[in-house]
């Protein structure tokens, strides 16, 4: 089974930061412009929290708030699990299921270094599953 740091490897290390004093609009602006979901809160070098558009559809538009005038620290989860490089891709399974979270910040001593998601997980540890399967099928069809 793999670790974090094989599965950022594939998909890349880039991730979208947001500022807690940002209007949510604008987080929503650069979310989708890179077509991403989540974006990570970060102060004075450090994540603080994190922003979905689940949060935003949850905690502006379905109170009927206008959304110019939410800031991201008013709606943003500040609770996060986080993972290491090092992390089993099979403990971020668990992890997002116990918690029914879909996004784990990634940081290596403190730092941010990448996230991963729900179905990053599930689509890297389906292509590791598939590779298993194709080399067994070799060999077990070179043995008869």
């Amino acid at each position: 089974m793999g670790a974090v740091s094989n599965l950022l490897d594939s998909k890349g290390y880039d991730v979208l930061t947001v500022k807690p004093d940002q209007a949510v609009y604008e987080a929503i602006e650069q979310m989708e412009t890179i077509s991403a979901g989540t974006a990570l809160v970060m102060e004075g070098g450090g994540v603080v929290g994190i922003i979905s558009e689940r949060d935003v559809f949850r905690k502006v538009v379905l109170k009927g708030e206008s959304i110019d005038n939410v800031k991201v620290q008013d709606i943003m989860s500040s609770d996060l699990t986080t993972v290491s490089p090092e992390t089993p891709l099979d403990e971020c399974m668990k992890l997002m299921t116990e918690k029914r979270i879909r996004h784990l910040p990634v940081l290596r001593d403190k730092q941010l270094c990448g996230i991963v998601s729900i179905g990053d997980v599930v689509k890297y540890l389906v292509v590791e599953k598939d590779f298993k399967i194709k080399n067994l099928e070799t060999y077990i069809s070179g043995v008869m």
